[in-house]
């Protein structure tokens, strides 16, 4: 890891699943290994600051080694309350925002998101040739001050907040099946079966 990496990341695992019947996401094995592991191996050698944020279980996503991050309040307030979170813990001036539920996200996809992130731009978004994956992005920290007056307001949509600053959208539209994310056991399974049937 090179000093010069001044990048800290987050992994946010802070939702309820309603649809995975309130099962803890980033803790259901996929392909025998928790759901946030992926997520974890995939930026921890970006990174020198590694968070994951959960509001749940938190004494289990501790073993995975890195400090673990609640929203502060217990209302769920969404992937911003996660991101503001660790802003706010963030040692370093860009955050590395990465889902616990897309397994195949790989490193080399969080490297571009950071490498697009120029002096022109505050955010840089995943985007699959037809829609925006806020929840995979590099951030500029110094935009906390605006994030917390956002969710001051009452407002929680991710992605009209992302529109409201110097955003770059970064073309994933050559890979978009990196952004399979689960919601569902129909989906985990599904995912699982499909990358078996590939391999095979």
């Amino acid at each position: 890891m090179s000093g010069q990496n001044k990048v800290s990341g987050v992994v946010l695992a802070g939702g309820m699943a309603r649809r995975m019947a309130g099962r803890d996401k980033g803790l259901l094995l996929f392909d025998n290994k928790p759901l946030v592991a992926y997520a974890v191996a995939a930026m921890a050698p970006l990174v020198d600051q590694l968070l994951i944020s959960a509001n749940r279980n938190q004494a289990r996503y501790r073993q995975f080694g890195y400090a673990v991050l609640g929203d502060g309040n217990a209302d769920f307030d969404g992937p911003l309350a996660g991101m503001l979170a660790a802003m706010r813990a963030a040692q370093n001036p860009v955050l590395l925002v990465m889902p616990c539920d897309s397994p195949l996200l790989a490193t080399a996809h969080a490297q571009r998101l950071l490498t697009a992130l120029t002096d022109e731009f505050d955010i840089a978004a995943a985007f699959d040739g037809q829609r925006l994956h806020p929840v995979f992005a590099a951030i500029k920290t110094g935009l906390q001050a605006d994030l917390q007056d956002y969710l001051g307001r009452g407002e929680r949509k991710l992605q009209s907040w992302f529109e409201r600053q110097r955003l770059l959208k970064v073309d994933f539209s050559a890979v978009p099946e990196i952004f399979a994310n689960i919601n569902t056991e129909a989906e985990l399974s599904g995912l699982e079966r499909t990358l078996r049937e590939q391999s095979g």
